[in-house]
């Protein structure tokens, strides 16, 4: 049996600058939609050591590095790229249509 997913909207294309992020709070979800290069990724907001807000630290190509304890993430995959992190962030199956930014869930 295939399973159904459901697509959520979360902002415009020209809602998140270039080599940045923003915080977008969808029904029960916080999440972090991080532009690079012209690419879209979608993690949860909340880092996986603390109380950092991914969205508020400091994106390097794919890496992002929360502004709390400075572990980081690859926004691609949510593996863990720098401690004192240890446990990878959830990540979102990212669609982009008619400029809008979707996740699939």
């Amino acid at each position: 049996m295939a399973e159904t997913c459901t697509r959520i909207r979360l902002c415009s294309t020209n809602d998140v600058d270039w080599d940045s992020a923003i915080r977008v709070e969808e029904g029960d979800l916080t999440l972090a939609v991080f532009n690079v290069n012209g690419m879209f990724y979608v993690t949860d907001d909340a880092c996986t050591h603390g109380p950092g807000s991914l969205s508020e630290g400091y994106l390097e190509g794919h890496t992002i590095e929360c502004d709390f304890h400075n572990g980081a993430f690859d926004v691609r995959t949510g593996e863990v790229v720098t401690p004192p992190c240890m446990v990878p962030v959830k990540t979102y199956k990212v669609v982009v249509e008619d400029e809008q930014v979707l996740i699939e869930v």
